[in-house]
């Protein structure tokens, strides 16, 4: 227990495995190793281990627990949710079973069954903040937003210090912070007990409900403040995005695509919206989500995990919660020099692998779905090897507003090339040139969206853009914004209204302060459009 609380999974597991070999029914040692080898992405592994604690005592409630979260990641929604009602049986009053259901209903798509659930265990007046947050977390995305705010100030009181539900409140952007909020954030910051991270979303929640007030020099101060305590926290080094984009551009050639044009599962059905944070994606998204065929989700975390084992431990496939056997890449190689030697057979089970990791975010039966993981565009290499007949919509946005709005907005994770304006024009400069050898290499591919155009002509560059995709232009389609469904990034209340040039321009309210962000973008800052 030590060892995992010290993030040492490989101590835990090999001191557990000892341990099990002298007691092998320890159910408690047998829920930790499951614990353990889930670090390692070992679901089916844990799965194994945790049905035989349950079995050996029915009654381990922590097991169970685990058990949900286990197969809910092995797309086993029917018997993760047994599982929950299995916990109830044993502890009908539990509130800590509501909340573990609660988390399986997001996980499943479920928001307003979440909703209800959360506001059981809120009930029961927990001491923690994630119940309250999470509760109000939901029903944003639901789009109930009056509901939505006053479930955040309930926070701001029940856990003031807390920097989480401020910055919450000012990321609903239609919203407008009270005089007397703005002077408890003032004070707040004043004082010395508010630990690092809650200052930072203070910090950014201050430089929000200022630039509403208009007054811009106080709140990019503010921003600039909330950037720099980030930024001290992450070893982000912008050298090294710039080397990952050259090496894609050596590996990923076309006579690299030319060899392996048979590659990959066949599945026509994801459709990936890439580009930076910030460019208007969420809006093509909810475009394609209102059409009939398309399936809108969430931005999955598929092709990213891929990634992780291809370059540290090789493929290993999940189907129906058996292990196959890892099959063969370079995994000596980081990524993506460790695609270089790629077979067939592997590019296949990553293919089909992605798609049945989808299927837990799938609920309508429509034939296409939207992945909206921006940073997808530094995998559009494996999305070509593994997904060859998927398709990819690149929206691009102005870089001094696509920066500027990342630079005034704080990323809970990821994003650690957003904290500085430097390193936002050069992470911009490397997107485009990678962009543009993808253009180059896969010409056709991706599909160019720019995000100035889409609002002035939202109908034209909507047919376009299913003229892309090969379907049918839905009139409903321009009216997005009546689409109900559950909206996750922090454009959500935007896409719920029609089409507004209100905001294309708000960048140059912090002109004055734009300098280090214009001289990383160099020439990218007059090329767009591009």
């Amino acid at each position: 227990m030590q060892a995992l609380r010290e993030h040492r999974p490989q101590v835990a597991e090999a001191v557990l495995r000892r341990h099990l070999e002298a007691e092998p029914d320890d159910v408690t040692a047998l829920t930790l190793l499951a614990e353990a080898v889930l670090r390692f992405d070992r679901a089916a592994q844990a799965d194994e281990l945790l049905a035989r604690a349950i079995e050996l005592k029915p009654d381990f409630v922590g097991a169970r627990h685990t058990h949900v979260t286990v197969l809910l990641m092995l797309n086993r929604r029917d018997e993760a949710f047994a599982q929950i009602d299995a916990l109830f049986a044993l502890e009908p009053e539990n509130p800590n079973h509501h909340a573990l259901k609660a988390m399986a209903l997001v996980w499943t798509g479920d928001h307003a069954g979440a909703v209800e659930a959360y506001e059981t265990v809120l009930r029961h007046v927990p001491k923690s903040p994630a119940p309250w947050l999470a509760h109000a977390h939901t029903l944003r995305m639901l789009g109930r937003h009056d509901e939505a705010i006053a479930s955040y100030r309930r926070s701001t009181e029940r856990f003031p210090r807390l920097g989480e539900p401020w910055w919450s409140l000012a990321n609903l952007k239609t919203f407008r912070f009270r005089d007397a909020e703005i002077e408890t954030m003032r004070g707040l910051l004043a004082g010395q007990d508010v630990p690092v991270e809650s200052r930072i979303q203070i910090n950014f929640a201050l430089g929000k409900a200022l630039e509403d007030n208009g007054e811009y020099a106080a709140s990019f101060e503010h921003y600039k403040e909330g950037n720099a305590l980030k930024r001290a926290t992450l070893g982000y080094n912008a050298e090294m995005t710039s080397v990952y984009a050259m090496n894609c551009k050596t590996l990923f050639g076309e006579k690299y695509f030319a060899e392996r044009r048979h590659f990959g599962s066949g599945a026509p059905d994801p459709i990936f919206v890439v580009g930076l944070p910030r460019s208007g994606s969420t809006l093509v998204e909810q475009i394609l989500a209102s059409h009939s065929q398309i399936e809108g989700t969430m931005e999955l975390r598929i092709l990213p995990y891929l990634v992780g084992r291809i370059g540290a431990r090789g493929i290993v496939q999940y189907r129906a919660g058996q292990t196959h056997p890892a099959l063969a890449t370079d995994t000596q190689a980081p990524y993506p020099e460790s695609l270089r030697n790629l077979d067939a057979e592997t590019a296949k089970v990553l293919g089909d692998e992605y798609i049945a990791r989808a299927v837990q975010h799938r609920n309508t039966g429509k034939p296409f779905f939207v992945d909206k993981m921006p940073d997808n565009f530094a995998h559009i290499g494996l999305i070509q090897l593994i997904l060859p007949n998927a398709k990819i919509v690149d929206v691009r946005r102005h870089p001094l507003a696509c920066c500027t709005s990342s630079f005034r907005h704080y990323f809970p994770v990821g994003k650690d090339f957003s904290y500085g304006l430097g390193d936002l024009g050069r992470y911009y400069s490397d997107y485009v040139e990678l962009m543009d050898h993808f253009d180059k290499v896969l010409p056709g591919k991706v599909h160019r969206i720019h995000y100035e155009r889409l609002v002035g002509d939202l109908e034209g560059e909507t047919r376009r853009l299913f003229g892309y995709l090969g379907l049918p232009f839905e009139e409903k389609t321009l009216r997005y914004h009546e689409t109900q469904r559950a909206v996750r990034t922090p454009s959500s209340e935007q896409v719920r209204m029609p089409i507004f040039t209100d905001a294309l321009d708000n960048w140059k309210h912090f002109e004055p302060y734009l300098g280090p962000l214009e001289a990383a973008l160099g020439p990218k800052l007059a090329e767009y459009p591009c």
